[in-house]
């Protein structure tokens, strides 16, 4: 298959392209920055990863890039009868789950990047004859991965205590070889999906996970969580029993491997 990947160069392309090439597909980096989504002519699937996900993004630009430039690939894919799959984010539900998100959970963006997504979604689901599929994983992981975790990663590195031992929360992640992996199963569905490694963890059970593949133990000590950010105690975790029933799927490398492979990666 003939698959057009928008935003290849980015962290989950670079993540995605050797896995599409593996299982056989013609791998086409599409770089909109340079090309117009006319250039997708000739393919028989689009992965539109391209996006701006920066907090402090303009809003102007948000909205240029994140909904009308995935409007503009929804309509020439569209025309060239090929299939769309879209990576969103599972922030359009929100930032704290009190209950595992599923995809019919209320949509609820609390930021402009997941508002963004929450319309370029509907944008797509317009697009006459489009066949879309729609991932929102949550957070993302591997090597090269960047912004708050990268952070806790050299900070766990660097053997800082934490003040983390009393948050009981439950977070879902996914590795970028599994993301990689659930995009290019998705080339041949339809549908909203979230996706994620499997269970949920606390945020110091994955200090503690994150510490061993980095082989340097996680010092956590108590400290009361109602006093910390709520980015560091809060919920955020997904149901992706949907796709795993519905496309069979299940994640080929376990977030123990996942994060040996991004210790390996910033060591």
């Amino acid at each position: 298959m003939r698959v057009v990947v928008t935003g290849a160069s980015g962290f989950v392309g670079r993540a995605l392209c050797p896995v599409l090439s593996g299982a056989g597909h013609e791998v086409v980096a599409l770089d909109l920055r340079q090309e117009d989504p006319s250039a997708i002519r000739g393919a028989q699937a689009v992965i539109h990863l391209a996006a701006i996900a920066h907090r402090r993004a303009r809003p102007e630009d948000l909205r240029r890039v994140n909904v009308e430039l995935a409007k503009q690939v929804g309509q020439a894919t569209a025309a060239c009868g090929a299939r769309l799959v879209f990576l969103s984010s599972v922030k359009v539900h929100g930032e704290r789950s009190a209950a595992a998100f599923r995809e019919d959970s209320p949509l609820a963006p609390e930021d402009l990047y997941a508002e963004s997504k929450a319309r370029a979604e509907d944008a797509l689901r317009a697009v006459p004859e489009l066949r879309l599929a729609v991932l929102r994983p949550p957070l993302v992981y591997g090597p090269g991965v960047k912004a708050n975790f990268l952070a806790l990663v050299k900070a766990l590195a660097r053997g800082v205590p934490l003040p983390l031992a009393s948050v009981q929360n439950r977070r879902s992640l996914i590795y970028a070889g599994n993301l990689a992996d659930a995009i290019t199963a998705c080339l041949q569905h339809e549908g909203t999906f979230l996706v994620s490694d499997g269970a949920a963890l606390s945020t110091p059970a994955l200090c503690r996970e994150i510490g061993r593949a980095l082989e340097r133990p996680a010092r956590l000590f108590p400290f009361p969580p109602a006093l910390l950010p709520a980015r560091l105690t809060s919920s955020l975790e997904v149901d992706d029993s949907a796709m795993r029933r519905a496309l069979g799927w299940s994640p080929p490398f376990t977030r123990e491997e996942g994060l040996r492979a991004t210790a390996q990666w910033f060591l």
